[in-house]
């Protein structure tokens, strides 16, 4: 008995190093376990000179989401477990971003990212779809939808940027000062981004932390390219939104301190057809901190549209 009580403790101690230790593939097992809960599977695409990387899972219609600035296709993992019993779905690392091919040569302005999602579309063989982004997918999903209107059967504008908010954000007043918030400083600057981007930042476990500090800090130039190059375009979406022909769902966080909900009436002023959903107590990712309901709206509003 006495042996096997310290063995036990023995166990226990070297998972608890680990943990610490290696914490990355701890936080590898955790995401891929998450993924195959969520009925996905990651591929990979070569399009042009970009190796595409895109998680894909469900069958049924198809539902194509794209992440925001500096994030990446697990931002939708949890969301995307509501959507795989009934819709195919697919979730892309943008060019640029994530684990998908990153080059300095290369110009990540609209124009360029817009063509590298239509190539990827093409390419995956994805038809009619329903499609979704938060943030800067957003603004690259409405503007995919005003270019390529018979593509897209919906549109989802999950608290999107490519408009003017009537109201300054906080992030917009400190860009306006010259600083980039969006961007990790240092390793201890994780507390501040989280409180920026959640009302109630979810639980992130020590080896999450450390492979999210360790890929912002080592992507933080490449951010930086990549934002330079989208600048100009910023807000080119609002005289675009008459183009756009499909059902749109506004759906935004009541609390956003990145692109504020004051951007809500501009989207609907400039859509012919839209409907709008306030997700209460929420921050700028309603797809992270509050993915049930999230998807609950996001499924009605799709399933209302009549093909």
């Amino acid at each position: 008995m006495k042996k096997a009580l310290i063995a036990l403790l023995i166990l226990i101690a070297a998972a608890v190093a680990c943990y610490y230790v290696f914490p990355e593939p701890i936080a590898d097992y955790f995401i891929a376990a998450e993924r195959n809960k969520a009925g996905l599977v990651k591929k990979d695409i070569k399009i042009d000179d970009h190796q595409i990387v895109y998680l894909e899972g469900g069958q049924g219609p198809t539902i194509l989401l794209l992440h925001g600035f500096t994030a990446d296709k697990d931002n939708w993992t949890r969301f995307a477990f509501y959507l795989t019993k009934d819709y195919h779905v697919v979730i892309p690392d943008l060019p640029g971003y994530g684990e998908s091919t990153k080059l300095i040569s290369a110009k990540y302005d609209l124009h360029s990212q817009i063509d590298r999602i239509h190539r990827f579309v093409k390419a995956a063989n994805l038809k009619n779809i329903h499609l979704a982004g938060n943030s800067m997918g957003g603004w690259f999903a409405g503007a995919y939808a005003a270019h390529y209107p018979d593509e897209v059967t919906s549109l989802g504008l999950f608290n999107a940027a490519g408009v003017k908010s009537l109201q300054k954000s906080e992030v917009a007043k400190l860009a306006a000062q010259g600083e980039r918030p969006l961007l990790l400083k240092d390793e201890n600057d994780l507390p501040r981004l989280m409180k920026l981007t959640f009302v109630q930042p979810p639980r992130l476990p020590y080896p999450f932390k450390k492979k999210f500090i360790r890929k912002a800090l080592a992507n933080r130039s490449f951010n930086e390219k990549t934002a330079k190059d989208f600048s100009t375009d910023l807000f080119s979406l609002e005289k675009d939104l008459p183009k756009i022909k499909a059902p749109t769902l506004i759906l935004w966080g009541d609390q956003d301190k990145i692109i504020d909900v004051s951007s809500v009436p501009v989207f609907e002023k400039g859509l012919k057809n839209h409907s709008t959903l306030i997700i209460k107590n929420c921050g700028h990712a309603p797809m992270i901190e509050k993915p049930q309901e999230t998807a609950a709206g996001y499924l009605n509003f799709i399933r209302s549209i009549k093909n």
